[in-house]
């Protein structure tokens, strides 16, 4: 088992737990009333933001493995968003009764729909803000992730591609040295024909002088 795919399992585990501990706590709060209901589903609230990104790293996890495994992966993902869409839902109804309740208690205290209006709608406008204001953040804290990763990326990339340049660099001086060497020897070669033209026609002079020579002293002889 690859470290990708013991991660992958160690974040599923991870919401397995949590998605168990959020449909209890549901369960549990559906039991209370008033302020104790509204605490326990704040805290529900919490713990689906913890889940939800538990499944955003077990998606980029799912994306960073081989083709074949990660539509695998890619589905179990899928499978646990639809997991945790469904605790939300149970969530949303969870709080709409303690909305209703709250509603109906401050009926009975005489209070009218203008300060419930006013005051939840405040409060679910925060709510809404902060709960975006997350979601913002855990964007952008992905996205430099990303970003820290292209760039080693991009840093291994310069790197490799300026050893390269080096060994070209290197291979020309090589090149060139070998170059210098030939025309060394060429010069060399060149110089050691032109004194063997010399040899050969310093020695033919002196075989035509000795020639000559002994044709004279033949020639004197005879006469």
């Amino acid at each position: 088992m690859d470290d990708t795919n013991a991660l992958f399992i160690q974040y599923e585990n991870e919401y397995c737990n949590k998605s168990t501990d959020i449909s209890r706590k549901i369960n549990s709060a559906i039991t209370l009333t008033g302020e104790a209901k509204r605490k326990k589903l704040t805290e529900v609230d919490g713990d689906i933001k913890e889940a939800d990104n538990i499944i955003k790293k077990m998606d980029m996890e799912a994306r960073s493995v081989a083709p074949e495994r990660s539509k695998q992966l890619q589905n179990k993902v899928k499978e646990y968003k639809a997991d945790l869409a469904s605790l939300k839902e149970q969530l949303t109804k969870a709080r709409t009764a303690v909305g209703n309740e709250y509603e109906a208690a401050r009926a009975e205290l005489g209070l009218g729909m203008d300060y419930a209006s006013s005051s939840q709608a405040q409060r679910d406008r925060m709510l809404s803000a902060t709960s975006k204001l997350e979601q913002s953040n855990d964007r952008l804290q992905t996205g430099k992730k990303l970003l820290a990763e292209t760039e080693e990326l991009g840093s291994g990339i310069l790197a490799n591609l300026a050893a390269q340049r080096e060994t070209i660099i290197n291979s020309r001086d090589t090149l060139h040295g070998a170059d210098d060497n030939i025309s060394k020897a060429r010069k060399i070669l060149t110089n050691m024909s032109r004194l063997m033209l010399q040899n050969k026609l310093i020695m033919f002079g002196i075989i035509g002088f000795l020639l000559a020579g002994i044709i004279i002293i033949i020639y004197f002889k005879v006469k």
